[in-house]
Formats: structure tokens, C-alpha cells, sequence
């Protein structure tokens, strides 16, 4: 064969960069797409905030602001946001307390001016609360809190390394996960220590604060903690703490550690009959032991973990207004970014230049962005009418909803819905909820409607929260209980929707 030209006519989807911009904006979280922003601000010379421009200019008309949905002047709004600042200002002076001092010490025919402690005062108050709020916002860890004790211990030189070491061996948690022989094998041979040592050292590193730091399992941790309690509160009968008799405070604290000691197997599966026998059939020692055993903490050291907290805020607000709940946008969500006039009446006295191009963008960026959040309102406000029995009533009445049904009556793609309601949130009375929340799948009715998988949920949530402990209801009755209700589910399903709850089963839920 030999090679030859052929001209072939087809059709195939192409995003242009302007699409890709949009669906890539879409799909991004609050924070995402401030932190997108800030780059096009950095990159982008005609881009800017709105509260960036001086009010001087703004007033001349050498800046003009941009409206989102495509790069059109808005005439009069720089002077109108400045009209509505000054009366917010005169309003906050009408009631100012600065005002109100200086009418008590006589106004202006007095000092001529606000008095200087209005100012320096609230300043060194604030410093103080922002002082005291970083003070305690700065968590402290676990080894420096261990270190601070060793530094206050008296100790050898070579017994002080040892338990530093331990110090740093330590997990999160607070326990020794490496035994001390593998510890012993790990320091070099020239240094001669023996695992002895090492214990020694150990005994030391767990007298310390937190109770139970330093164990090596979970009994040992509960073990240590348990004595500690019992050195702190003694064991003289005389005090006759928890209401108990003549010995009786003994008994509950020995019952105690022989659970933890050999019976924690039994203890956590709810084997309270074979616990009775250790307790000689006397139920009040064994529930007092049993609430001794609840009190202790199994994870010493989580409270001096490091937790990293997530802010999140809402793209929408929900309120009732006239009996109509109404979404709207989120005015801190909401960027305020305009095109700078002035560069834009340079650039387009040079056309075909390189700025042109990056004038383009930033006109479609902001349109893109506008796009975005009226999407969202779109599916949001869907969302509300539909779902308006769960703003009113809570989980048990929310209807089940897809994303082919909010996308078939917006006239949108379904994948579309998915970008809108994934990452964005929600912030109603009843809490700040992803927009995925108010999606579930249905289960039939016996008479032939549909009942939401999370008002299913809340019904198992309140058949449990409402049950006697002595005789949790099972998954079997919960479903008859849900039958009886008209919903058809199998217990299997029951028991998938209390494990998504982390609701343990019916014996683990059991109690004296």
C-alpha cells in the first residue's frame, strides 16, 4: 500500500479553557477557592478587591467596579457602598461609649477631646485577651509536660537519660510500645545497660503525670491509674467514700483490679453474670466497680495531642422568613473582586497586546465565579423546598432525594449536582450540614411510598436512646417496631444503618 492523503469530517466534544476554568471552580471547596483566588490576584495585574480601592479614587470614577457576571461597569456603586459606610459610621458614634464618656466628663467644652483612657485601655485589654487566648491555644505535648517532671525529680545523671529516653519512646497515647529488651539492643553496646535498668527507669517514668503513662498495654495502663486513684482518695474504712460501709471501699477498688487484671474479656462483652460471681452475688460492689472502671482513661496522653481543627465556612444560609425557609449566599463565602478601571481603559487603547489577553481572563474568571455561586444557590433553594419537613421537624422527616431528580428540574447534568453539593455546606438552625447530607437513598412503605434511609436512622437513634439499658432491644424487635410504623427494612439493614450511628449491638449495650 502505499501512503496516500484522506480528509475525514468529524464531530468531537472540545472544553474550551473558559469550561474548564468553570467545572475546575465548581468543584472547589470555600477555602480551595480563596486560596485559588489569592494566586489569580498575584498573577493577574487587572484583577483586584473591592475594599482595596481608596475611597478618594472612587469617588473621582478613576476606579469603576466590575459586576461578576462579566466585566460590565456598575454605575454609582463605589458611591453608594460609601454613603451606606458613613451611615453605619454615624450610627455606631450615636452609640459609641467613647460619645457617652465624654457627655459625663463634659464633652468637648471639657477636654476638647475623647478622653485618653477610652483608648489605651481597650487597646490593653485587647492585647491581654489576644495574649491569654494564644497562651491557651498553644496546647502543651505530652513529652515536654514528662520532661518539666523529670527536671523537677532528683536523679542521677545516668538514670535522668534513661527515663528521658522512655520519654521519647512514648506514642501518642502514652505507652511504650517497644518492649524494653528491643530498647536495651537499641542503645550502643559501649554504654553497658541492661534491661533492669531500663525497668527501674520505667517504674520512675510511671509515677508520673499523667496516671497510667508509660504502660506497655491497656491493663497495665487502667492497673496504674487504679492505683493512683487509690492513693489519692485512700482506702481507710473511716472515710466511708461512695456511701460504702464497713470495708466496703476496699472490696469495690479490690473488685476492680481483679476485672482488670483477668476479666476485661468478660467486661466487654457485657458478661455481667460471670462478674457476679467474682463479686460473691453482691450487684452494688460490682456496679460501683464497674463505675470505677468507667472513670479511668485509657488513652492518658490524648489530651496533650496535637488536634488540628477545621473551620468551615457555609457557602449557604438558610432562614425562615415569613414562614418560608429561604436560601441565600454566604456573604463571607462570597469573594469581592472587581477589574481595575484604569488599567482596563489603557489596555484597550492597545489592542493586540500581551495585556489583552490577561484582561480576558480575568473578565472570565469573574463570570465564572458569579456562574459558581449561582449554581449553587440554585441547587440549594432546590434542596430546601424539597427538604422543607426536615427544617421544620428534623431527621425524622426528611425525604428520600437523588441527584438525577434536583438535576432533572434544574435543567443541569448530574455530575454537575455532584461538584455543587460535594465540599459545599449548608448552615441552617439545626446545624451546618454538607449538601450531600440531604441526599439518601428510599425504602419502601407498606403502602406503597417511600421513607428516607436518614430518617430511618433517626428512628433507630430514638428507639435506642429510648430503651432500658437492663434490656437493650435488638435489631430483630427494631425492626418489627419499624414494621409496625409502615417501613419495610430487613434486619440486616437495621444493623447497617446502627453501625453507620457507631451503635454497638444489643449485648454490648447491656448494663447493670
Amino acid at each position: 500500500m502505499k501512503p496516500a492523503l484522506q480528509l475525514k469530517l468529524s464531530q468531537h466534544l472540545t472544553l474550551t479553557p473558559q469550561l474548564q476554568q468553570s467545572i475546575r471552580l465548581l468543584q472547589l471547596s470555600t477555602l480551595e477557592l480563596k486560596q485559588e483566588l489569592e494566586n489569580y490576584l498575584r498573577e493577574n495585574p487587572f484583577l483586584e478587591r473591592e475594599d482595596e480601592i481608596p475611597e478618594s479614587s472612587a469617588a473621582n470614577g478613576a476606579v469603576t467596579d466590575f459586576s461578576a457576571a462579566g466585566g460590565e461597569p456598575r454605575a454609582a456603586d463605589a458611591r453608594n457602598e460609601r454613603d451606606e459606610r458613613d451611615d453605619m459610621n454615624r450610627e455606631a458614634e450615636a452609640s459609641s461609649p467613647v460619645d457617652r464618656d465624654e457627655e459625663a466628663w463634659g464633652g468637648d467644652g471639657a477636654y476638647g477631646e475623647e478622653p485618653y483612657f477610652s483608648s489605651s485601655a481597650s487597646g490593653a485589654a485587647d492585647d491581654d485577651d489576644r495574649d491569654f487566648q494564644e497562651i491557651q491555644a498553644a496546647a502543651s505535648k505530652l513529652a515536654d509536660h514528662l520532661s518539666w517532671q523529670l527536671g523537677l525529680t532528683p536523679l542521677s545523671d545516668r538514670d535522668r537519660i534513661l527515663v528521658r529516653m522512655l520519654i521519647e519512646s512514648l506514642d501518642e497515647d502514652g505507652y511504650l510500645t517497644l518492649s524494653l529488651e528491643e530498647l536495651a539492643q537499641m542503645l550502643p553496646d559501649e554504654i553497658g545497660v541492661e534491661p533492669e535498668e531500663l525497668r527501674a527507669a520505667l517504674g520512675i517514668l510511671q509515677h508520673f503525670d499523667p496516671a497510667g503513662v508509660g504502660a506497655r498495654n491497656a491493663q497495665e495502663c487502667l492497673l496504674l491509674q487504679l492505683a493512683a486513684r487509690r492513693a489519692e482518695e485512700g482506702v481507710s474504712e473511716e472515710r466511708g467514700e461512695n456511701g460504702a460501709g464497713d470495708g466496703a471501699f476496699d472490696r469495690i477498688y479490690d473488685l476492680a483490679r481483679e476485672i482488670i487484671s483477668g476479666h476485661l474479656e468478660q467486661l466487654a462483652a457485657r458478661d455481667f453474670a460471670s462478674l457476679k460471681k467474682l463479686a460473691g452475688g453482691d450487684e452494688e460492689t460490682l456496679r460501683a466497680a464497674h463505675r470505677l472502671i468507667l472513670s479511668l482513661n485509657p488513652r492518658p496522653g490524648a489530651q496533650y495531642a496535637t488536634l488540628e481543627a477545621r473551620y468551615i465556612t457555609p457557602d449557604v444560609v438558610v432562614k425562615k422568613i415569613r414562614g418560608e425557609w429561604l436560601a441565600q449566599i454566604n456573604s463571607a463565602a462570597y469573594p469581592r473582586l472587581r477589574v481595575n478601571r484604569l488599567y482596563a481603559d489603557i489596555c484597550a487603547g492597545q489592542r493586540g497586546s500581551a495585556l489583552s489577553g490577561q484582561l480576558q481572563e480575568a473578565r472570565w474568571l469573574l463570570k465564572n465565579v458569579q456562574q459558581r455561586f449561582d449554581t449553587i444557590i440554585r441547587v440549594a433553594q432546590e434542596i430546601v423546598r424539597r427538604q422543607r419537613g426536615f427544617f421544620d421537624y428534623g431527621e425524622v422527616a426528611m425525604r428520600p432525594l437523588i441527584l438525577r431528580e434536583i438535576a432533572e428540574t434544574l435543567g443541569l447534568h448530574e455530575s454537575t449536582i455532584s461538584r455543587v453539593t460535594t465540599q459545599k455546606y449548608m448552615a441552617t438552625p439545626r446545624g451546618i450540614f454538607e449538601l450531600k447530607y440531604f441526599f439518601g437513598s428510599h425504602v419502601a412503605t407498606d403502602v406503597g411510598g417511600a421513607c428516607s434511609a436518614t430518617a430511618i436512622r433517626a428512628l433507630i437513634k430514638q428507639l435506642i436512646a429510648a430503651e432500658n439499658k437492663k434490656k437493650p432491644i435488638s435489631d430483630n424487635k427494631i425492626t418489627e417496631i419499624l414494621g409496625q410504623q409502615g417501613i419495610v427494612v430487613a434486619r440486616r439493614t437495621v444493623a447497617k444503618y446502627r453501625e453507620m450511628l457507631n451503635i454497638p449491638p444489643a449485648n454490648l449495650r447491656k448494663s447493670l
